[in-house]
């Protein structure tokens, strides 16, 4: 393979020890470098021009991305973007990162990335409860941990908090906001059911309290196919004696307290408390 293949295949910028560990030569380094195939951002550190700011920022500072800065790289929901990158470094600390310790796995991925399980630890440690929930939902939808395994890894007082997190996870969701609005409807005090099939009508994100049907609608429900398929599915819910609420993501992640007004002004009809 090729000097600029390779440093494409590892994230566009990598240590001169990892290229010679590779098999290329110092040689060979520095004419890429000469020649500007390649440029030197510092003294044992090379680029390809255009290379990802957090993937630049990880091999600068000596880590690998992790926590929420991690999330896009194993195809995981996150609710925010970080303000800050997010790296596990095993010693020393990068200026303007969150730094974060502790490894258990290896890394997985040629670019500067920690492992998926590393991951989840650091954002269940690390992030806002709701947050941290939002990444750990979505790896366990796919399959790809189990939550007694990440207990297993939390042992201690010192991981109670992240520990409570993973009480707030089951793996039902579709999207973050579902987990969102999920964690939101229960910490009223609401009865909630989700992804429930309903004869007639199909299977609907949310039931609360047993008649409430909640939907909560991505982009593609704009769509004309999918307008058409909401209409019948709400006048099916209409004539089978539920009500029926629909919300976009911005509703629920910017705006919960009128979601929560507007739930509980139909529910105060019919429920008994």
């Amino acid at each position: 393979m090729e000097l600029t293949s390779y440093l494409r295949h590892v994230g566009s910028v990598a240590r001169i020890s990892t290229l010679l560990g590779a098999g290329f030569s110092e040689r060979g380094i520095r004419n890429a470098v000469a020649t500007g195939e390649i440029g030197r951002l510092r003294h044992g550190v090379v680029a390809l021009p255009g290379a990802a700011p957090d993937a630049l920022a990880a091999v600068l500072g000596n880590g690998l991305l992790t926590c929420a800065s991690a999330t896009a790289h194993h195809r995981i929901w996150r609710l925010h973007e970080p303000v800050r990158v997010h790296l596990l470094c095993r010693h020393g600390t990068a200026k303007g990162v969150v730094t974060h310790r502790g490894s258990v796995v290896p890394q997985d991925f040629p670019w500067p990335v920690a492992g998926l399980t590393d991951t989840l630890l650091h954002a269940l440690r690390c992030l806002p409860a709701l947050e941290a929930a939002v990444v750990v939902e979505s790896a366990l939808r796919q399959g790809r941990t189990t939550l007694p395994y990440l207990r297993e890894r939390l042992p201690g007082n010192r991981n109670g908090v992240a520990r409570q997190v993973l009480e707030l996870v089951n793996g039902t969701a579709d999207s973050p906001i579902e987990v969102v609005a999920r964690l939101m409807f229960r910490a009223h005090g609401i009865h909630t059911e989700t992804q429930v099939e309903l004869p007639g009508i199909g299977i609907v994100d949310f039931l609360l309290e047993g008649f409430l049907i909640v939907e909560l609608d991505g982009i593609t429900h704009l769509e004309p196919a999918q307008v058409k398929k909401d209409r019948r599915r709400n006048n099916a819910s209409t004539l089978e004696g539920y009500a029926v609420l629909r919300y976009g993501y911005r509703d629920v992640v910017y705006n919960p307290q009128k979601v929560i007004d507007e739930v509980w002004q139909v529910l105060r009809g019919r429920v008994v408390r």
